[in-house]
């Protein structure tokens, strides 16, 4: 199964199929707008803008189940997302990635790439140590902006962890996309 077989709710309700992405490389990131992390878009949406000619789709999924830190509508997040990053690209209805009630898209994700999350992650790492020891050594997403890279086949490539600055990503982008 690729990620091309799910369908995901838009934040208008209705709903969308990521078959319709086919042939795009995808970066799907689960997003929060009051997280320390929340300056992200910034970088997400640099790449999107200088990649999308190339193929870059980016689809933010927002998600409160760290910390309540995604507490708005979907209409909300809408507003905050243009108004204070001017984000272009998708931002879809609010999901929950972990737990009984993740979005199927989510379960697929993090089995296909269950991260490296560890001591490397540095002040998250012992944050989620501290909160949510019994996430350490599993697959779930630890925190928000967790992305994922799928390649144009629907295919899932790589995890990164929240950590991971947008712009650290872009040689791996370069390395997907045509020139």
């Amino acid at each position: 199964m690729t990620v091309h077989a799910f369908e995901v709710t838009a934040a208008d309700g209705t709903t969308r199929s990521l078959g319709d992405f086919s042939g795009k490389t995808l970066l799907i990131v689960n997003v929060a707008s009051k997280c320390g992390l929340t300056p992200q878009y910034e970088g997400l949406q640099s790449l999107y803008r200088d990649l999308q000619g190339r193929g870059l789709e980016i689809l933010g999924f927002p998600c409160n189940q760290f910390g309540g830190q995604e507490p708005g509508t979907d209409a909300e997040i809408q507003d905050f997302c243009s108004t204070n990053f001017d984000v272009t690209f998708p931002v879809l209805a609010k999901v929950d990635v972990n737990g009984p009630d993740a979005a199927p898209l989510f379960t697929h994700l993090r089995a296909e790439a269950p991260g490296d999350f560890g001591p490397a992650n540095g002040f998250l790492y012992e944050h989620v140590k501290n909160t949510r020891p019994e996430a350490i050594g599993t697959d779930e997403v630890k925190w928000n902006f967790t992305k994922f890279l799928v390649d144009g086949t629907g295919k899932v490539v790589r995890r990164y962890e929240p950590t991971t600055a947008p712009e650290e990503i872009r040689a791996d982008l370069d390395a997907l996309l045509p020139a």
